[in-house]
């Protein structure tokens, strides 16, 4: 596991009433610097010195689907706020993970494997650069340039070509001979911050990403007969699109109904686009981490929009486009604009904060902003959970700006707690355990390290567990705790805070303490700090008629919600909860008092989201 050369403590004076014991939550010296430097502050909000740079991009690129050759220009202005002169830029190069040689901790099939990214000329200021003022080490490129201090900003011009893959699902790629996804397919910016300066992570295949809020216009050009779909709005619409199926898409923006833009009799018509060997579209986004698109010769499009901002009256567009012949995705546009509408109402009740939210029918499992790549599941099941899940990241990481490198579980834990409770609102029959299984079986190994284990570090069922189920369950954990109402109120306060910035983890604790009022670091330190298990079990049951108690002791170390349900000889149920706050002060046991006014059989502890490594002292039969 990487660690940091020294830790320290350092104690958090929260503006809050607080009623538990004072924890200070551990903190390596490169984080606790920031609040030393101003840039961030123990109630969570930035810091009165926080900065972060920027960069507007304009992306002029071909792409033949025959020969997959992408080839193209960026034109990138950099604008240096930090404190710092830089002499240096870092650059990513995400398609060299396919690249000949290269490390990855990721299979690639051997006819993906490529020269890479291939630089055909690079200039700064106007400047051409000889090539021996960038140097490329897999998926990272340093690039000599002028000094460039604080306020200033720098023009850089990249032109550059690779081959896009077609085999490896690695979240972009060829989906059969007239679809692709197209992703990470220009050369950025890396994120230079007040926290580890440079983001030099290279991309292995399994962590993902962190990327800057910036500003694209892309021009994507491809053969006339191909739609291009994007995140951003399509500035030409009336230039690609026939009079026909631009009237479909802008009734679909102002229609709560499903319209079918594009459908098989459109593709056998061909009266989608209009005349032309050719066609450039033209995307525009602003204040997005990223840009992707997809393309197809033979896809439907179904859409419809919702008003996501009662207070305004903005709308949300939601895509559904597909291969026809896919049978289990005429349903997904139903499954996205109920996750749109659950996000934006209920959980987590925030406005959606984009335009549009596209799910293209692709090669793996994947989100990008306003995109959504997923392959068919054949499963409804498993198609609700994988739509909802991959939306649900427009939050996390998309608008909250979270290094998905360093703190995976900063976005997909997020993700998995927005599967699990909106699959229900979608198909109520869903009780969705997605990762539960795989905690319980692993929980407590040599393997099983902390949460806030850097996700470079993870290893093997980590590299899942760790990143997936256990934060989601520590959100559900304090969301319990809390209650919905004050829950809200808490993570809006992040949100408010963080939205378009990049937090790091101690932001969202200490701003979920703020929101909230309490300082709950008993709870952050044990789930997402410690080390341990979670283990409970019934230990004794006390009573008589109606009055009983069950004493539920806390084997392990990690703190759980206490569900028991008490079954009777009528065959009916009763179910007694209490919220991890029964585990706060350290106890090792808590009196769980219920009534009952029939005979009672059993008692049996455990729910669909309460890990517990050993269940065989989980059920109490009554005498």
């Amino acid at each position: 596991m990487i660690r940091s050369k020294k830790l320290l403590t350092i104690v958090l004076l929260l503006c809050c009433t607080c009623s538990f014991a004072q924890i200070t939550l551990p903190m390596p010296t490169n984080l606790a610097a920031t609040y030393t430097k101003g840039t961030r502050t123990p109630d969570g909000a930035p810091g009165k010195n926080y900065w972060q740079n920027r960069a507007d991009y304009t992306i002029k690129v071909n792409f033949d689907p025959r020969t997959r050759l992408l080839s193209g220009v960026v034109d990138i202005d950099y604008e240096n706020n930090s404190p710092n002169t830089l002499f240096n830029a870092w650059f990513k190069l995400y398609p060299n993970i396919f690249k000949k040689g290269v490390i990855r901790d990721a299979p690639v099939e051997p006819e993906d494997l490529t020269d890479g990214v291939k630089i055909k000329s690079l200039s700064i200021n106007g400047n051409t650069q000889d090539n021996d003022k960038w140097r490329i080490t897999g998926t990272n490129m340093t690039v000599d340039i002028p000094s460039l201090h604080h306020g200033e900003k720098m023009h850089f011009t990249i032109a550059y070509s690779y081959i896009l893959n077609t085999e490896a699902n690695l979240r972009t790629g060829q989906v059969d001979t007239g679809a692709f996804f197209i992703a990470y397919f220009y050369p950025r910016v890396a994120v230079y911050d007040d926290v580890d300066g440079w983001n030099k992570f290279p991309y292995l295949g399994v962590a993902e990403f962190y990327n800057d809020f910036c500003h694209y216009h892309a021009e994507i050009t491809v053969p006339g007969n191909y739609e291009v779909w994007g995140t951003g709005t399509l500035r030409n619409i009336d230039e690609v699109y026939t009079p026909k199926i631009a009237a479909r898409l802008a009734e679909a923006g102002r229609s709560d109904k499903v319209t079918d833009v594009i459908t098989e009799d459109n593709i056998l018509a061909g009266d989608i686009t209009t005349p032309g060997a050719t066609h450039t579209w033209k995307i525009e986004a602003d204040s997005v981490t990223d840009l992707a698109f997809a393309i197809s010769n033979h896809y439907i499009w179904k859409a419809s929009s919702l008003v996501v901002d009662p207070a305004t009256g903005r709308r949300t567009r939601v895509d559904a486009v597909f291969n026809p012949n896919h049978n289990s995705y005429y349903p997904v546009i139903n499954y996205a604009r109920k996750t749109v509408e659950t996000m934006s109402y209920s959980f987590p009740k925030w406005p959606y904060p984009y335009p549009h939210e596209t799910v293209f029918d692709g090669t793996d499992k994947m989100e990008f902003p306003m995109m959504v790549n997923d392959t068919p599941m054949d499963d409804k099941e498993e198609d609700i959970t994988l739509t909802d899940h991959e939306i649900f990241h427009t939050m996390f990481p998309f608008y909250m700006g979270t290094n998905e490198t360093k703190y995976g579980w900063m976005d997909e834990g997020w993700a998995t707690i927005g599967e699990w409770l909106i699959s229900p609102v979608i198909d109520p029959t869903i009780k969705d355990d997605y990762g539960m299984e795989a905690y319980n079986e692993t929980a407590g190994n040599e393997k099983d390290v902390p949460i806030m284990s850097l996700t470079s570090s993870l290893l093997d069922d980590a590299q899942f567990t760790d990143v997936y189920p256990k934060p989601a369950m520590g959100y559900l954990y304090v969301k319990d705790m809390l209650g919905d109402s004050l829950f809200t109120k808490a993570l809006h306060y992040y949100i408010s805070n963080w939205h378009g910035k990049h937090p790091m983890p101690y932001d969202f604790f200490n701003c979920m303490n703020t929101g909230a009022g309490i300082n709950m670091n008993w709870f952050w330190k044990a789930w997402f700090f410690d080390n341990g298990v979670p283990d409970l079990a019934i230990t004794k049951v006390t009573g008589t008629k109606d009055n009983y108690t069950a004493t539920i002791t806390s084997i392990g170390t990690k703190p759980v919600p206490i569900d028991l349900t008490i079954y009777f000889n009528d065959g009916s149920t009763q179910l007694v909860h209490k919220s991890i706050i029964a585990w706060k002060d350290g106890n090792k046991t808590y009196n769980v008092k219920f009534t009952a006014t029939k005979p009672i059989t059993k008692l049996v502890l455990g729910a669909v989201h309460d890990p517990d490594v050993d269940k065989s002292n989980n059920t109490y039969l009554m005498k």
